[in-house]
């Protein structure tokens, strides 16, 4: 991770702990984002349901954190400021998740949003975020998160 990426790191998790106050409760924390790829981890045991895996709602909420986080940095890294809400997620899921959450959130070619961002004011992202347990794909989130600048 890069300077400006730390830096922006330290500001997305202040973000979260101060503004969403389940993070905090969710011990979600950012493992890794290296300009394209970002993880979220947040603690099991904070998340558990009654049969010691992690909760359905947890693993959502991680998953649209991390997509929506990943608009937040995208967006940082360009200049652009606004407002990111998630405006349509969808979740499958294969496999109870027995260890620390762990989302991964590709960004990928998203210059066609950028560029109706520019020409527009507004645009959408649609991403995908997906959890292992024990090595193999447990849940699938499929989000499209609109941006609307200056807000």
């Amino acid at each position: 991770m890069n300077e400006v990426h730390a830096t922006l790191i330290a500001e997305l998790e202040n973000t979260w702990y101060t503004r969403i106050p389940i993070t905090k409760a969710m011990q979600a924390k950012v493992q890794s984002f290296d300009g394209n790829v970002l993880v979220v981890e947040a603690a099991l045991e904070p998340n558990i349901n009654l049969h010691g895996t992690a909760f359905a709602g947890s693993l959502y909420t991680v998953s649209a954190l991390t997509g929506w986080s990943m608009v937040h940095l995208q967006t940082r890294l360009r200049g652009v400021e606004g407002s990111i809400v998630l405006a349509s997620g969808h979740i499958d899921y294969f496999k109870p998740v027995k260890e620390n959450l762990v989302a991964t959130c590709v960004f990928g070619d998203q210059e066609a949003a950028f560029t109706r961002l520019k020409e527009t004011g507004k645009a959408r992202f649609p991403l995908t975020t997906t959890i292992p347990a024990a090595g193999v794909e447990a849940a699938a989130f499929k989000g499209e998160y609109a941006f609307l600048r200056g807000h």
